[in-house]
């Protein structure tokens, strides 16, 4: 004989339908028999199930909760007398008797009514219905009987890595050797101007499906590692560029790096440390982008730097440069 149907599901008897369907969700995904590893997991899948029918059936929850019927759903006996319009008992050999009424079998057992848990069932594992060959609890009016669904395919679960490739690799494009649940190996192809945290998904590549259904995707967490000469904002890349104090006030031409190799910036006359200048396309390329603008910029910012060693002509020259016209840089 089954469960109370209330503790199968852990819930008390005035739970709400809502409380009901929850407590069954939890218990589906746990116990679902193509997914779960727990012991007895098809017993306990299909005692909640019963659980779940009965009780989200209005009328047979009702009986259930009158005594009526029992937590299989079948009818108690009684030993009450009589026959009225619609139901009654009836008496068999050796004097036993039991009830029925005019709704459709013993005890009224017409058919279930409540919400269909193969519809709670597709939400937990998608693809319109989880699959697992559950034996059905309807057709009960005129004796056991089992609903027949067709198995659907389960997708397979993806798969999420990560990669780690330099800041040239990104501007440029590359591939990574990974392996797949499979335990082969496959190139994952980075394209031009990934942005560091981007996903690359390689379909078909994670966990095989169930029954037919389609297999899971690769995902693959692309990470830049940081460059010592570079640091990147969004597609632009910024770098510090040092200067000799005479460079700064006269000016001078000085080859900076890039991603392409060095080349020519003029620095301007009169320059003040942290001033940064503007190389125009010389910044990371911008996926898909197919117009004028495909790469970002490269942010030149100047440090002007001193002598290792100090300078007794330097030191005079600011001297008089201090009596003879002095100025505030933080006014």
């Amino acid at each position: 004989m089954a469960r109370d149907p209330y503790e199968v599901l852990g819930v008390s008897r005035s739970a709400s339908a809502s409380e009901i369907k929850k407590a069954y969700r939890k218990l589906a995904k746990k116990y679902h028999p193509d997914t779960s590893k727990e012991p007895k997991a098809q017993e306990r899948f299909s005692e909640a199930t019963a659980a779940y029918d009965l009780l989200t059936d209005t009328e047979q929850r009702e009986k259930f909760d009158r005594g009526e019927i029992d937590a299989d759903g079948n009818p108690k006996f009684t030993g009450f007398e009589g026959f009225h319009p619609g139901g009654g008992t009836h008496e068999g050999p050796g004097g036993m008797r039991w009830s029925y009424t005019s709704s459709g079998g013993p005890g009224g057992m017409g058919g279930m009514h409540g919400i269909d848990p193969d519809d709670i069932l597709s939400e937990i594992f998608g693809m319109g219905g989880a699959g697992g060959g559950r034996a059905g609890f309807g057709g009960m009016g005129g004796g056991a009987g089992t609903r027949s669904r067709a198995r659907p395919g389960v997708r397979g679960e993806d798969v999420v890595l990560a990669v780690t490739i330099d800041l040239a690799e990104a501007a440029k494009g590359t591939t990574r050797r990974v392996r797949v649940p499979s335990g082969k190996e496959i190139n994952a192809k980075i394209p031009a101007g990934i942005e560091d945290g981007k996903q690359i998904r390689l379909r078909g590549q994670g966990h095989p499906g169930q029954f037919g259904g389609p297999d899971g995707d690769l995902l693959v967490t692309v990470k830049i590692k940081p460059d010592p000469l570079f640091k990147v904002e969004g597609h632009d890349l910024r770098h510090t560029l040092p200067v000799a104090l005479y460079e700064a006030v006269l000016g001078a031409t000085i080859r900076v790096p890039t991603l392409d190799g060095a080349v020519e910036l003029k620095i301007p006359a009169n320059s003040s440390g942290g001033r940064t200048l503007r190389l125009k396309g010389k910044g990371l390329p911008k996926a898909g982008h197919k117009d004028g603008h495909s790469h970002g910029d490269l942010l030149v910012t100047l440090r002007i730097v001193l002598p290792e060693k100090p300078d007794p002509d330097l030191e005079k020259l600011m001297e008089e440069w201090r009596a003879q016209a002095p100025y505030d840089p933080r006014s």
